[in-house]
């Protein structure tokens, strides 16, 4: 097992070692190891079911490992749970925020319940809707905002403390692409001030534009890292993609496509059109591919090489079905089981 540093020396604000969490049978976390450097954006990313839930509630002093070693901003997650809480932030899924309340309201009540005093927690919901373009509509009630702004609002509330380490899960859940962009501008700002964020999703494209490094989880353990070019790098390196015009010879372009790139592994989608291939020497193949479908008497609408997309390295990873074994609402049943009971023995420990 990696051993873990001393993180407040050290560039890495997130380790964690060989950790293991299991539900009666299930293992939840199976050796899931991850480092995280300071001031980065790490993307977690997994099918439903893979562990990316549970590691981040471990990660966040919300569950105990049953093993291994972690350590958050220089502490230790089971011995030093409260410093923990005090140097971190987490966004969830769905926004906590007062309808009623405007948004500087909320913030003011976040500042509030952290012990800020009325006084430092107005400044400090000033300068955070300054920060997140909402000071204008601070004094309006967050029942009038857009999605966006809620999600900007969202995430301005679990600064009010200045995290280091800031947990986003699915961020962008729900958000139209205006959204999204909105929340993407928003932690990158947050990159540059130094926090450092780690972000679970399920839209790849957020991690691909996000992420400045990416840990791919399967089966309660990481099985890849790196960058995202590094990730797409594994798959094969270029494709090459035509949309043939004549969606009747998709077969015979599939077959001569096979021929020029010196693969059988060649896809097709009928609803666009498209066969699509890896190539190892782009010009070659795509001069190739011109030349075989011109002899086949098969017109090309269009056609390109590009890298292989996070997806395609996503599915390749983890077996290609996301979803496919796996029950996700029966994870979190266990997991806020195990975490009931374990704030009951907290409480009996204490009395």
């Amino acid at each position: 097992m990696t051993e873990v540093t001393d993180v407040a020396e050290a560039t890495d604000v997130i380790v964690a070692a060989g950790v293991h969490k299991r539900y009666g049978e299930k293992r939840a976390l199976d050796g899931f190891d991850l480092t995280v450097a300071r001031g980065t954006v790490h993307g977690l990313l997994g099918p439903n079911g893979a562990g990316k839930t549970t590691a981040v509630r471990v990660l966040t002093t919300l569950l105990r490992p049953d093993e291994g070693q972690v350590r958050v901003a220089g502490l230790d997650v089971r011995t030093e749970g409260r410093g923990v809480r005090r140097r971190i932030g987490l966004l969830g899924q769905h926004a906590a925020l007062d309808e009623d309340l405007s948004g500087r309201q909320n913030l003011e009540m976040f500042g509030r319940l952290h012990h800020l005093g009325a006084r430092r927690a107005g400044e400090r919901a000033d300068t955070l809707l300054e920060r997140f373009g909402l000071l204008d509509t601070g004094r309006k009630p967050v029942k009038q905002y857009s999605g966006g702004m809620r999600r900007r609002l969202d995430l301005a509330a679990s600064l009010i403390t200045g995290p280091a380490v800031l947990f986003l899960d699915e961020p962008t859940t729900g958000l139209d692409p205006r959204g999204r962009a909105e929340v993407w501008s928003a932690v990158r700002s947050l990159v540059g001030g130094g926090t450092t964020v780690l972000l679970t999703t399920q839209y790849l494209e957020e991690a691909d534009q996000l992420a400045d490094r990416i840990s791919v989880v399967d089966g309660g353990r990481v099985i890849a890292g790196g960058t995202a070019d590094e990730l797409k790098a594994r798959t094969g390196g270029d494709r090459i993609d035509v949309v043939l015009r004549d969606a009747d010879r998709l077969a015979d372009g599939a077959r001569a496509l096979a021929r020029t790139a010196g693969t059988y592994a060649v896809s097709t989608d009928v609803d666009r059109r498209l066969i699509s291939a890896p190539v190892t020497d782009r010009m070659a193949a795509l001069t190739e591919t011109v030349r075989a479908l011109h002899e086949e008497g098969i017109e090309a609408e269009d056609m390109a090489l590009r890298r292989p997309t996070l997806d395609e390295v996503f599915l390749r990873l983890t077996g290609g079905d996301s979803t496919q074994g796996h029950d996700q609402r029966h994870e979190k049943q266990q997991e806020q089981q195990a975490e009931q009971q374990e704030q009951r023995q907290e409480r009996e420990v204490r009395a």
